[in-house]
């Protein structure tokens, strides 16, 4: 049976790829929530292996700020608020698509180094 820490890692991949296929198909607030999904579901994965509680938007911004100083990489965070404005977008929808081509890897960075914590 795949832990919750599984479970959560491979929602993030998933996620990640559905947002490259929305990219593809042009359809840009798309891409939004499911980028921003993928790195939600990752600091998910981690926080889950930590036991430190993920439940809420507050929390995971406390996981990844946690994390940043645990291990010494504050680009953590900075990678995070990217992946919160493609949450924004999701609602508003003004980002452009150069934008969300930035932010696709900006979160598959993100998601990297979650990976290997």
């Amino acid at each position: 049976m795949i832990g919750r820490t599984e479970e959560y890692a491979a929602m993030s991949r998933e996620l990640f790829e559905k947002g490259q296929e929305a990219l593809r198909q042009g359809d840009l607030v798309r891409v939004s929530e499911k980028l921003w999904g993928a790195a939600a579901q990752m600091v998910k994965a981690v926080a889950e292996r930590r036991g430190w509680p993920h439940s809420s938007h507050r929390e995971l911004f406390q996981v990844v700020s946690r994390l940043a100083q645990e291990i010494g990489d504050p680009g953590l965070r900075n990678l995070f608020q990217v992946a919160n404005s493609l949450h924004n977008n999701f609602y508003e929808n003004w980002m452009t698509r150069e934008y969300l081509e930035d932010g696709i890897g900006q979160v598959r960075e993100l998601i990297g180094r979650l990976e290997r914590v």
